[in-house]
């Protein structure tokens, strides 16, 4: 199993802005950050990459990401029918391939040597099936993610069989169905915003789309939780952390990471210290 192909998905309304905000890169140049999003990409040997869009946002989007504007796709949403229901926009693109798939509102920081998308594309390349990469969080990020319900991999300490996957349940229904026997008490495997997935996800997307009309809504979670029941999937706790932009204060978060793991992360720490040590003196 080769994965050549990455679908990302930016024709949220709401969040459809964050991809073209500018921040300083590791390497201490200013980027959008679907830039950076892209570079992420194409660490993993990825060769396609096709962006899902709102109508209109092609042309912005491609002045976005300087060079790479010639290495891209895209595909418009004509309306807002739901975040699964854009994905399915890509079916042609990705035709009867595996693909790597990622929502544009978050970035990456991988804390090993190979990026977060190298990691998961290379387990999803072993174990040939569908995996999404997770994050362990606390019941506090509920309100904000999908989570994944499973039971560790025998002697992998970062594989779980996935049984099932609720997107942002309530704290009962976590307890109830998504407990994962040995994470920390209040702690969840949360969506980390990447997966690589199979042709037959979508399937189960286009299906879903038919059955919801012109009414819409139609969101991922609800065909990972069916994916889970028909065939093998797994989820991967990547060594790294994502950063949600579209949090509140999520992208200074976002922007504070990036600088914490650059080059210029020493002058950077200099000058917080300085900031807060003028604000002490202020108050007093």
């Amino acid at each position: 199993m080769n994965v050549k192909k990455a679908v990302i998905t930016a024709a949220g309304r709401s969040q459809r802005n964050l991809p073209l905000q500018t921040l300083v890169d590791r390497d201490g140049q200013e980027k959008a950050a679907l830039q950076i999003l892209v570079e992420e990409v194409f660490s993993a040997e990825i060769e396609d990459i096709c962006i899902v869009v709102c109508p209109g946002d092609g042309p912005t989007y491609a002045q976005a990401v300087g060079d790479y504007a010639g290495k891209l796709r895209f595909v418009e949403q004509a309306k807002p029918l739901g975040y699964g229901h854009a994905l399915a926009q890509a079916k042609n693109f990705t035709e009867r391939e595996p693909f790597l798939h990622l929502v544009s509102d978050h970035l990456y920081l991988s804390t090993s040597a190979q990026s977060c998308a190298r990691q998961l594309v290379e387990v999803a390349q072993t174990e040939s099936c569908s995996i999404s990469a997770v994050q362990a969080s606390r019941e506090s990020m509920l309100p904000y993610y999908g989570i994944v319900g499973g039971r560790r991999v025998p002697a992998s300490k970062q594989l779980y069989e996935v049984e099932h996957v609720l997107e942002k349940p309530t704290p009962t229904e976590a307890e109830q169905r998504l407990i994962v026997p040995g994470l920390r008490a209040g702690h969840y495997l949360c969506l980390f915003g990447m997966h690589v997935l199979m042709p037959s996800v979508m399937n189960l997307l286009e299906e879903a789309v038919g059955q919801a009309g012109e009414d819409g809504g139609v969101q991922l979670s609800p065909c990972l939780d069916r994916l889970a029941d028909q065939e093998r999937y797994l989820a991967f706790e990547a060594q790294g952390l994502r950063y949600n932009m579209g949090m509140k204060y999520g992208m200074h978060f976002s922007q504070m990471a990036l600088a914490l793991a650059g080059k210029d992360r020493e002058e950077i720490l200099a000058q917080w210290v300085e900031l807060l040590a003028t604000r002490e003196r202020a108050a007093q």
